[in-house]
């Protein structure tokens, strides 16, 4: 019976394992991976990679799952190394990331509201931590990649001063955009998109982020007659 001992907890291990979600498995392959080294996920983690607490706001999990195949295939210039997952791991991995909805920053004081009486540097947090940068770049200059779409990137937001008022760009980000406009309209469905953010922000954290991105005009262009 002591012999049969290791091979009932091994076999009594694997039952276990086979009955957990796709985003508990996950959840294992982020812990064991040590992606917290890099990734924050609620107030854990470190901030050399893109803050994931609102991953699953962000990106669909399909989308998750092609870019953990290769991020450099993706990305060129990206610091994210290829794992070589194999399509298990990298579909449970995808699944947690997916599940992350930002709640973990309702539990308690979140990052930008630690930042007091200054609209624009709140705002700029939460430009960080929900996400906006891992498409549109920092300081809003965009240049990340995306399939389908007029010049095969996320557009640049540093000159959204141009185009809307404070109340519009609010509305803008509120609503989303779920569909981008397609480059070829037979083709494919782009990956990235911006999301519905009124349905997980506030309208003062909406606000502040609005205040941000409106700040980010270059000064330089103040008054000029110059077309975007």
């Amino acid at each position: 019976m002591k012999r049969l001992l290791p091979l009932i907890l091994f076999l009594s291990a694997c039952a276990d394992r086979s009955q957990m979600p796709p985003e508990q498995l996950g959840a294992g392959t982020f812990a064991s991976y040590q992606c917290k080294q890099c990734h924050r996920v609620g107030y854990e983690g470190g901030d050399a990679g893109p803050d994931l607490t609102f991953a699953g706001v962000r990106k669909s999990k399909e989308f998750m799952a092609l870019w953990l195949k290769d991020p450099a295939a993706w990305q060129p210039n990206t610091m994210m190394p290829n794992f070589h997952l194999n399509d298990d791991a990298r579909a449970n991995l995808a699944a947690y990331m997916a599940s992350l909805k930002g709640e973990l920053y309702r539990k308690g004081e979140a990052p930008w509201d630690k930042v007091k009486g200054d609209p624009v540097a709140r705002g700029k947090e939460l430009f960080l931590r929900v996400g906006c940068v891992t498409c549109h770049g920092r300081e809003g200059k965009g240049g990340y990649l995306n399939n389908n779409v007029k010049g095969s990137t996320v557009p640049s937001l540093f000159k959204v001063k141009e185009g809307f008022s404070k109340e519009e760009l609010i509305n803008k980000m509120k609503i989303g955009v779920r569909y981008p406009a397609k480059e070829d309209p037979q083709g494919p469905e782009p990956h990235l998109w911006m999301p519905a953010w009124g349905e997980v922000l506030r309208p003062d954290e909406l606000a502040d982020l609005a205040d941000y991105l409106i700040s980010l005009y270059p000064p330089e262009l103040e008054g000029s007659d110059d077309d975007w």
